[in-house]
């Protein structure tokens, strides 16, 4: 019997490790989902692709694609077959407050993972991997960052990019003129009139400009990219079941090739409203993760 006994626990240690992450264990987020029979979801509305309003002013995207098969696990976890699921606009401002409070369960739209918002919320594992780069005119003939030896560059005031370009002058001793617009339509405007031979700023937001021109194969990225920033969706902090509950989801389409699809969708093929397509392919960095989940930051 004592043999017998041995032999049942072993078989069940070796169940619960292949098992997936289990609600059982003590969830507020969950316990808060399933009192109230909804989840609340928060979205950007003009995060493209990631999260922003289509055609008819309901909230799409990639990261609203992710989520809706988080919210199928819920639902199944939690025998809600009829989960009621609201959405709540966020912003830059808020978006971590109405985490903090409560008011929004997961945020899926386009935030970047780093050290300083690890102290205030959770993330789940990257979900996409950005950089900033350079956006060139493809006749001017510049093909790598050196080519842009002594010329005029252009970031946009308060963007991260700002320091980005100011790092990479200093470090390949370059001698940029580097000037500051006062937005995104602004830098771009000097790119295309010739003003700036280079435009550095995060390269799916440029993505986006370049498919939005009315000639986007003028426009051309340059191969060099800078540091790493992770997206991921974002949730409170310090709720562990939640945490393994989102990962696992996304874990798991990783590995079936349910992400890689879904990411095509949204990445490289035509999307709403006015059917562009931002040519932006998985890259390397993005590959990495999908082939290594993490939550992990440089």
């Amino acid at each position: 019997m004592k043999k017998l006994a041995q032999l049942l626990r072993l078989l069940l240690a070796l169940l619960a490790v292949g098992a997936p992450p289990s609600i059982a264990a003590d969830s507020p987020t969950l316990d808060k989902i399933k009192s109230s029979g909804a989840i609340t979801i928060g979205y950007r509305e003009a995060s493209i692709p990631f999260s922003y309003l289509g055609p008819d002013q309901k909230p799409v995207g990639f990261s609203l694609d992710l989520c809706t098969a988080i919210v199928d696990r819920i639902k199944s976890e939690l025998k809600l077959p009829d989960l009621k699921v609201n959405y709540t606009p966020v912003n830059s401002s808020n978006r971590i407050p109405l985490i903090q409070s409560g008011t929004v369960d997961i945020e899926c739209g386009g935030t970047a993972n780093d050290k300083k918002r690890q102290e205030q919320v959770s993330f789940s594992v990257a979900t996409f991997v950005s950089q900033p780069r350079w956006l060139v005119k493809a006749a001017t003939g510049v093909k790598t960052a050196g080519d842009l030896k002594g010329k005029t560059v252009v970031v946009t005031q308060g963007s991260n990019a700002v320091g980005f370009a100011q790092g990479v002058n200093a470090k390949e001793q370059l001698g940029l003129n580097i000037v500051q617009a006062k937005d995104h339509a602004e830098s771009f405007l000097m790119l295309n009139t010739g003003r700036a031979a280079a435009f550095m700023e995060d390269d799916i937001l440029l993505a986006g400009l370049k498919a939005a021109a009315p000639n986007p194969d003028a426009l051309l990225f340059l191969p060099e990219g800078y540091a790493k920033i992770y997206y991921g969706l974002m949730f409170t902090r310090g709720d562990a079941s939640f945490k393994a509950l989102v990962d696992d989801v996304l874990s798991k389409q990783m590995a079936s090739g349910q992400f890689e699809k879904t990411y095509g969708k949204w990445f490289t093929r035509p999307i709403p409203p006015k059917g562009e397509n931002l040519a932006f392919p998985l890259t390397d960095e993005l590959t990495e993760r999908i082939a290594h989940p993490s939550d992990a930051v440089d």
